[in-house]
């Protein structure tokens, strides 16, 4: 075998479970990644399930950023018996703990002392590392191998990796992309693309189409808000704690922040059907609160506009008009009020698809009346009880939704709120590719017929710049 090479351990199925094994020589080895499989894709028990693959001669674990289909594998890593670094940027290194001690408390045990003693655990194995410097993994005579993480865009602290290799008198430099983001995240500075890489590992989630712009969505939010809120209903909104939900934060304070400029403080803009300055937006999620505080510290770690909003004294994800829940007992307590009262108010709970956690009990509680909408701003997987009930946008006739066991009927009014994509589209991933000259590009963490469809979009791209890489699928 020719080193280095690689070993894909996830990713290559579909859009979770990326984990890739670099080899540098036949007992030395980085692995960038370690997720779990989610979904459609998962096998029965995938959680609990066993690494699968030898952990001998892994120097260390380096991590895009903080999914679970990105580090969903860590437990299985450690009782395997890894205990050599993680590394990831800053910011991931502060909320890649909240991110596991939730999954262990979900799948493990959320008895308080062992919950202690694993995160006690994983913060000793964490090593942060700052974006744009390369860090030295292995020195050794005829061979080294360093790596620099470089801003993703994708969340806060997500990076995609460059991997540097000496091999003798040869140098190669293999890049991984975890997840690429879009552009013009309202929180986070852009991606700059790699200035080299010999081989390219590129994800492929929406490799296969063209995102809406996102330029006016803030703008279409506003509308949409208005228009549901007018039969003074509650507009729900299933987000996954990190990332959708801050961004969410960030634009609705900013709605809010213009409609104050437009009234005097207490009244409402002339013409418009909402008093927004008593607008509750309620972020039901303890998950989310702890990840959105650590985003508040990070400020550091947002882009200029963000930034700058600071310092005029607004506190984007934080505002006056913000109500957290955090007991389960209040948690109820606050269904039952919306769900007994005409009061508006916008609330936004995990997770994204409506196969669990808190939006659950807001839409069995709410489902079954027309006042209320639910306003959907991510993908919905076929399967999940956000896909069926998406589905019945703009439909006619009953629909029903299985909510834990039981059927529920939607009279509730639903709504798709494109260009909330976390991801690149198919024009932004080719940038990324075209932006240097590898030797060959290997296409992972997409469907098979979006990998196809990148594929072919990526030669076309590469053969107009009278460039020549090859283009694989790996399997």
């Amino acid at each position: 075998m020719e080193y280095p090479s690689l070993s894909h351990h996830g990713g290559t199925r579909g859009v979770t479970g990326s984990c890739h094994q670099l080899h540098l020589d036949p007992s030395t080895s980085l692995l960038i990644d370690c997720g779990l499989e989610q979904g459609s894709e998962a096998a029965p028990g995938a959680e609990s399930a066993a690494l699968g693959f030898d952990i001998q001669g892994i120097q260390a674990l380096v991590i895009t950023h903080v999914h679970l289909d990105h580090v969903g594998r860590i437990p299985a890593l450690l009782a395997a018996g890894y205990r050599g670094p993680i590394l990831c940027s800053e910011p991931s290194a502060r909320l890649l703990p909240l991110v596991l001690e939730d999954a262990y408390k979900l799948s493990i045990s959320s008895e308080p002392a062992q919950v202690a003693r694993y995160l006690e655990f994983i913060r000793d194995l964490i090593v942060p590392l700052p974006f744009e410097q390369w860090h030295t993994l292995v020195e050794r005579p005829g061979l080294g191998c360093r790596i620099r993480l470089q801003r993703a865009g994708h969340l806060l602290g997500s990076a995609y990796v460059e991997c540097d290799m000496q091999h003798g008198q040869s140098n190669s430099r293999y890049v991984f992309s975890g997840d690429l983001g879009v552009c013009g995240n309202p929180l986070l500075r852009p991606v700059q693309p790699p200035e080299r890489a010999d081989v390219l590992v590129l994800e492929s989630t929406y490799g296969d189409r063209l995102h809406s712009h996102a330029g006016d969505r803030r703008q279409r939010l506003e509308e949409a808000i208005d228009r549901a809120l007018a039969d003074k209903g509650t507009i729900l909104i299933p987000a996954f704690s990190l990332g959708r939900t801050q961004e969410l934060l960030y634009e609705l304070e900013d709605i809010l922040h213009r409609k104050a400029l437009l009234g005097t403080a207490g009244s409402r803009p002339e013409g418009d059907p909402l008093d927004w300055s008593q607008l509750p937006i309620i972020l039901d999620s303890p998950l989310a609160q702890r990840i959105t505080g650590v985003y508040r510290e990070l400020h550091d770690y947002w882009n200029a506009e963000a930034r700058a909003r600071l310092a005029e004294g607004r506190n984007p994800l934080g505002f006056s008009q913000l109500i957290c829940v955090d007991t389960h007992a209040r948690h109820q307590q606050v269904v039952n009020y919306l769900k007994s009262t005409g009061r508006p108010a916008i609330v936004i709970a995990g997770n994204g698809m409506c196969s669990g956690g808190r939006i659950v009990n807001y839409l069995k509680a709410m489902l079954g009346d027309p006042r209320h909408e639910v306003m959907f701003v991510g993908y919905q997987a076929k399967g999940t009880p956000g896909a069926v009930i998406q589905a019945c946008e703009g439909a006619e006739g009953f629909v029903q939704v299985d909510l834990d066991g039981q059927m529920y009927g939607v009279q509730a009014k639903v709504m798709r709120l494109e260009g909330y994509s976390a991801h690149a589209d198919q024009e932004g991933l080719i940038a990324f590719a075209t932006a240097t000259v590898p030797a060959k590009v290997l296409i992972v963490h997409g469907e098979a017929k979006t990998k196809k469809i990148l594929k072919k979009a990526l030669e076309q791209a590469f053969a107009r710049q009278g460039k020549g890489p090859t283009v694989l699928i790996p399997y």
